[in-house]
């Protein structure tokens, strides 16, 4: 038998990290199916190995990533280990997968993928059907955290929405709900009330929750959804609150008062809105503090927040040409991007390039950008499901009269290398760089100009 079994192992269905990333990503045709029963299935095969876990849920249209890595950072300044799932990936598929700050190893990925892929088969030949990418990539985490890593706290990025998400699978000691926005419309819902709704979904009974949500009808959805569940809701602006105290290129800094203390807290995340995502984050840290016997001395707390980085959200990426990247894809997104170019950059000129994924919200995203815009370079980041970088124009074209500075230019490029070189030629050293749009498309080019040769494509 001895031998048998040795062949057995040889005969691991998956030989290499690049056939097992190459296996995931090839269940992508499966799309984004809601629903929880595949991951429950495969998780119970496993022994529930997430009920071994604390998680800190986040949620929410935009920030949800940011508000990780704030998290994160602080929770690993005050000595916890940390695992961290967050998606879609900027450079590289094990950047879903970090503990402590760095990726998972691709041995241990390819061992787990190997673990999972029995499991995987057997569900597609039943009524269930395969699970996909995301809810096999789900599994991946929880057990590279229950079994192998096994960090004091993981956290934990929904997917899409919340109610009917894959990673809403768990049972965490805190919901947090950045705040409430119209993206992905066409899975959950038209109206904000019914995007709060499916958001309000991660909150669990008795599970505390955090929330910067600030439209009235999405925080009646969290009132009454956190009434029903027995679950104390930490509200911005009710029971903590935050106030922006001063900025400039290097970072800023905010005022945070909360139920159990005030504090002054530096970031060097730029835009107004890292505030709100550092002050839930803050909220958070604060009730496992409290609540479940933390210890977070202020300077750790000060030296966290203050250290983390966020690629990809107005980040600037290179000095002369000064080009910064942020992945703003969403009408929320381009309004916070629009308010908080000029009130970080000095310039003379904004030359923006803009590649989008075609089943956004284009037109308000554009309502927002163009008045600030001199010259917009229309291009399409490399992916399957891109935006038409003429049919972005023609959009343009219909707004430009209502929205835009008389002396706008635009060139479509589809080709975004090229699109790229036109904006490092035509940016002089008084005005500013931008590219914009689908994360797709930032992470290709922050590549390109970080001379990152690691870039695998995110879905």
């Amino acid at each position: 038998m001895g031998n048998q079994h040795g062949a057995a192992v040889e005969l691991a269905p998956l030989q290499s990290y690049d056939e097992a990333v190459e296996w995931i990503n090839g269940l992508i045709p499966f799309g984004i199916r809601p629903g929880l029963e595949r991951i429950e299935g495969m998780l119970e095969q496993l022994g529930n190995p997430e009920r071994r876990l604390k998680f800190i849920h986040v949620a929410g249209t935009n920030g949800k990533g940011s508000t990780c890595a704030f998290l994160t950072e602080v929770l690993l300044q005050s000595g916890y280990s940390v695992g961290t799932f967050t998606s879609p990936y900027i450079t590289k598929f094990t950047n879903r997968f970090q503990y402590n700050g760095e990726d998972i190893p691709e041995e241990t990925l390819l061992k787990l993928a190997n673990k999972l892929y029995p499991l995987v088969q057997e569900m597609a030949a039943t009524d269930l059907g395969s699970p996909t990418m995301f809810e096999v990539s789900t599994a991946l985490a929880i057990l590279y955290y229950a079994v192998d890593s096994v960090p004091d706290v993981v956290v934990w990025e929904t997917g899409l929405g919340g109610r009917m998400d894959v990673t809403n699978v768990v049972h965490p000691v805190i919901s947090v709900i950045t705040n409430i926005g119209m993206d992905h419309t066409d899975i959950l819902g038209e109206t904000i009330s019914e995007i709060a709704t499916e958001k309000a979904g991660i909150i669990k009974p008795g599970v505390p929750v955090v929330s910067a949500v600030t439209q009235p009808e999405a925080i009646k959805v969290l009132k009454e959804t956190a009434e029903r569940n027995r679950s104390t809701l930490y509200l911005a602006g009710e029971t903590f609150s935050y106030e922006r105290t001063g900025g400039n290129e290097e970072g800023q800094t905010f005022h945070f008062t909360g139920p159990f203390r005030s504090l002054d807290i530096g970031i060097t995340l730029q835009g107004d809105h890292q505030c709100a995502n550092a002050a839930c984050a803050m909220m958070s840290v604060e009730l496992l503090r409290h609540y479940m016997a933390f210890v977070i001395e202020e300077d750790n707390l000060k030296k966290g927040f203050h250290a983390t980085q966020w690629a990809g959200r107005l980040e600037q990426v290179s000095s002369s040409p000064r080009i910064v990247l942020d992945g703003a894809h969403n009408p929320e997104g381009a309004e916070t991007l629009a308010k908080s170019l000029p009130k970080v950059y000095k310039y003379r000129k904004l030359n923006l390039m803009m590649g989008m994924l075609a089943n956004k919200h284009h037109e308000p995203y554009l309502k927002h950008i163009l008045p600030i815009v001199d010259t917009l370079i229309l291009t399409e980041p490399d992916f399957r499901r891109k935006m038409d970088a003429k049919a972005l124009g023609d959009i343009v074209e219909q707004l430009r009269e209502k929205y835009a500075k008389p002396s706008l230019q635009i060139i479509i490029e589809q080709d975004w290398k090229n699109a790229l070189e036109m904006l490092k030629s035509r940016t002089e050293a008084e005005d500013l760089g931008v590219v914009s749009g689908t994360l797709y498309l930032i992470a290709d080019v922050r590549s390109n100009l970080l001379g990152l040769s690691d870039s695998e494509k995110g879905w």
